[in-house]
């Protein structure tokens, strides 16, 4: 099978949301490098209209990004070159790295090994990072906790790791709710988490928990937000995501109607603000 090799010019830093698009449109392989992202997909699959809408899309990106170059080569094992490019990293207390890095855990350091699979929460993008960061001064032993879209069930496995009691973690991609069961029993923590595919519409009616986290874009996290509200105690914490700097006042706006904003952290554009509900 012959296969288009599409290669992209884009910052590191905006490349798994642009993965996350490319997988919707049928590619199958990704590299990742500093400043391109290479993708693959079937010649059968891929048409000028394809390539024009990733065009439109790259155009919603900051910065200069642009196709690089296209052309056909014959089918490889994408999941092996793309493993090459995982590494393992130190972020805050956590040790993130996958099952086939040799890297020695620090000591006191707690070891989340996530086998990512071109699926996201690798630890490498910025929004992950500013959650892991946030997590241990949220996770109070024996909590209740939500984690929307998990992807690979990175955020979940933390907090259980710090002392969480349960989480209800749930994403829309089957290929990211495989993917997160996998990384939850390599993990160890498969009794404490349930994993359901769907939106917040999997949350039960009567469920209220002590934290919820949200790693999803702005429009998305909009209009899930009162589902997120209802489900959190009085005085629970909300943590959002997936957020430009540019986001933060009309988040902060719609927060300031039922929770009050204790803390913004930002890594280049990207932020992560951290609510209380009302009581």
């Amino acid at each position: 099978m012959k296969y288009i090799k599409l290669v992209i010019e884009i910052k590191e830093d905006y490349q798994e949301p642009l993965i996350a698009e490319l997988f919707d449109m049928g590619f199958d392989g990704f590299e990742q490098h500093e400043l391109v992202l290479v993708g693959y997909i079937s010649k059968e699959e891929f048409s000028i209209g394809d390539r024009e809408y990733i065009e439109q899309l790259l155009a919603g990106f900051p910065g200069h990004a642009y196709i690089q170059s296209e052309e056909i080569v014959a089918e490889q094992n994408w999941n092996e070159q793309w493993e090459q490019t995982v590494r393992a990293q130190q972020i805050g207390r956590f040790f993130v790295k996958p099952t086939w890095s040799a890297e020695k855990v620090p000591e006191e350091s707690i070891l989340l090994e996530i086998d990512p699979k071109m699926s996201f929460g690798t630890g490498y993008h910025e929004t992950t990072r500013l959650i892991l960061n946030m997590l241990p001064k949220l996770v109070d032993p024996g909590a209740q906790m939500i984690d929307a879209r998990t992807n690979t069930g990175i955020l979940s496995i933390a907090a259980i790791k710090l002392g969480a009691k349960h989480a209800l973690a749930f994403d829309i991609d089957e290929w990211s709710i495989q993917n997160a069961r996998e990384n939850i029993l390599l993990n160890g923590v498969g009794e404490k988490i349930t994993i359901k595919k769907g939106s917040s519409e999997v949350i039960p009616a009567k469920t209220k928990v002590d934290l919820l986290l949200a790693n999803i874009e702005k429009n998305t996290i909009l209009k899930l937000l009162p589902d997120f509200i209802r489900a959190l105690e009085p005085g629970g914490d909300l943590v959002l995501s997936g957020l430009l700097q540019t986001d933060q006042e009309v988040i902060s706006d719609r927060l300031s109607e039922r929770a009050q904003v204790v803390n913004i952290q930002q890594e280049n554009e990207w932020i992560a603000v951290h609510a209380r509900v009302n009581q």
